[in-house]
């Protein structure tokens, strides 16, 4: 099977670790994440279900979740300079430049090119976008694929 594509969008928080954990804790305990939803669907709204985490601690889901992993932003466990298994890497300007025109894109230019974004992006990888609204960092797109 291949890879699930899950992405969200937060408002700007620096550092982006600390948005990253936020955003974890927040999809746990909605319990958004497999087992417990076994395929969450996206884009993640405040109409998306939320039914409550089933275990104790994100750290019990993820074992719970074995090698197919919980297909949401759980699996992605910290931010890091460059790709790697179970973390966020920020999106390259130059890749920014070749998508977006520009190293500052507004929401509807991230949302319309998302799948682009994720081309290059491995099972189990993820990364984020800085999003921008009158010149000004504003949001935060944090986007990966699923390990199975």
């Amino acid at each position: 099977m291949g890879g699930h594509p899950y992405w969200y969008v937060v408002d700007y928080r620096s550092p982006v670790e600390d948005a990253l954990q936020a955003l974890r804790q927040r999809e746990f305990e909605a319990g958004r994440y497999s087992p417990r939803t076994r395929f969450p669907e996206f884009p993640i709204d405040s109409n998306s279900p939320a039914p409550g985490p089933v275990h104790g601690s994100i750290d019990e889901a993820l074992e719970a979740s074995g090698y197919e992993g919980t297909r949401s932003i759980l699996d992605l466990t910290r931010v890091s300079d460059k790709p790697e298994l179970c973390s966020v890497t920020a999106v390259d300007d130059d890749i920014l430049e070749d998508v977006f025109g520009t190293t500052k894109p507004n929401l509807d230019a991230v949302e319309e090119n998302l799948f682009e974004l994720l081309e290059d992006v491995e099972r189990g990888q993820g990364i984020y976008v800085t999003i921008y609204e009158d010149e000004r960092p504003s949001k935060l797109l944090f986007a990966g694929y699923s390990v199975d």
